[in-house]
């Protein structure tokens, strides 16, 4: 960054409103945090946090300074931007947010990939359910959302990038495992699902609809906060769950669980990019955007079919 660091210091200390937090975020102690924000207060001649009652608080010549603070990180990111790009590279900053099936399983690859050919690009990510990345896409903090689910919001653009197949989990000695069952079956079975808000959660309530069967019909024993808490569930024998087939497959090949099929229920789904409605992304978003675009409709797992349950068998 090519910014005052000064201002650099404020903006983190504005946005925690807490000293300790933004020394952690800056890696400096917090006497240093102090000292800067001392310097700033006395270069402009007022106070910029108001300290007081064991919190501190933006004073009017602090919230008068932030939106210019945050406008100068962004024209040191253009800046950064237009340098890299004026000898063919792409530099600057990217944040990108992600749903737990994405962020967990298929981010840091995307990651990797995208760094080989664009290594000065500073990349930092966020995880969280559907809802909440849409939420941090519209508060500003990130640049891109990688969701799960059917979403349609008039304020963001919502753009499927990859497809995703979800299948039925059971324990390794369920008496369903590698066989096919009637969608009326789950009826009596202790079903683990997602919390609301999770797009996975709503492509399962969505599909099991379509197929005639009704939230309330089932047995949702219990709700969890991820995914790898709804496989850990199931492997202590707690119940039968739907994941994305990219969350089990290392328990898969170890045996530790098993699919089941459904049958006359689907649920294929699109992963789709989330990004402010209005113009078409550029700079580093756009060249993500484009990255995603080439690079992941191909990379699909398999469809849990009859013939991949009879192999297991």
């Amino acid at each position: 960054m090519i910014e005052n660091f000064r201002i650099k210091v404020f903006r983190t200390v504005a946005q925690h409103l807490n000293f300790s937090r933004a020394a952690e975020e800056l890696l400096l102690t917090q006497p240093a945090v102090t000292q800067q924000i001392k310097a700033l207060e006395e270069e402009l001649g007022v106070p910029l946090f108001d300290r007081g009652g064991g919190h501190i608080v933006l004073s009017p010549g602090g919230k008068a300074l932030l939106p210019y603070a945050e406008k100068m990180k962004e024209l040191s990111e253009q800046a950064v931007e237009a340098v890299a790009g004026s000898f063919g590279q792409r530099a600057g900053e990217l944040k990108l947010g992600a749903s737990q099936t994405i962020s967990q399983y298929l981010l840091p690859n995307f990651i990797a990939a995208f760094r080989r050919s664009n290594a000065k690009v500073k990349i930092t990510a966020r995880g969280g359910n559907s809802n909440q990345v849409l939420d941090a896409l519209l508060a500003g903090d990130i640049h891109l959302g990688l969701i799960e689910g059917p979403e349609r919001r008039k304020d963001v653009h919502i753009e499927p990038f990859m497809e995703d197949h979800m299948v039925l989990v059971v324990p390794a000695a369920h008496e369903w495992a590698n066989n096919d069952v009637a969608i009326q079956d789950l009826k009596g079975q202790p079903l683990l699902m997602r919390e609301f808000g999770s797009g996975s959660r709503r492509v399962v309530e969505q599909a099991l609809a379509s197929a005639g069967l009704r939230t309330k019909d089932l047995t949702v024993s219990m709700e969890l906060d991820s995914t790898e808490g709804l496989l850990s569930a199931v492997e202590a024998g707690l119940g039968v769950t739907f994941v994305s087939r990219w969350a089990v497959r290392n328990q898969l090949a170890l045996g530790t669980l098993k699919l089941a099929r459904v049958r006359e229920l689907k649920l294929a789904r699109r992963f789709s990019m989330a990004y402010p409605a209005g113009p078409e992304p550029a700079g580093n978003v756009g060249v993500f955007r484009s990255f995603l675009r080439s690079n992941s409709l191909d990379n699909a797992p398999i469809r849990a079919k009859r013939e991949t349950i009879e192999k297991a068998k």
